[in-house]
């Protein structure tokens, strides 16, 4: 199965962090970040889509981020 998370953050070195780490984990980067004003709390908004093939079947209660 080829499971598929959506990392987010603010736009500062935690949200490079969480990419960082997630590599680290074996995911792989699933096309480019993208980046968004949040108007609400004044600050830019990063996501980053990784992907990682996994010998599991899926679950809605899976763990993306344990995989």
């Amino acid at each position: 199965m080829l499971a598929y998370r959506l990392l987010t953050e603010d736009d500062t070195s935690a949200f490079c962090h969480k990419v960082t780490a997630a590599l680290a984990a074996g995911w792989s980067l699933h096309g480019g970040p993208v980046y968004a004003f949040d108007a609400a709390r004044g600050v830019m908004r990063c996501g980053q889509a990784v992907v990682k093939e996994v010998d599991a079947a899926y679950a809605p209660e899976m763990k993306l981020g344990a995989l």
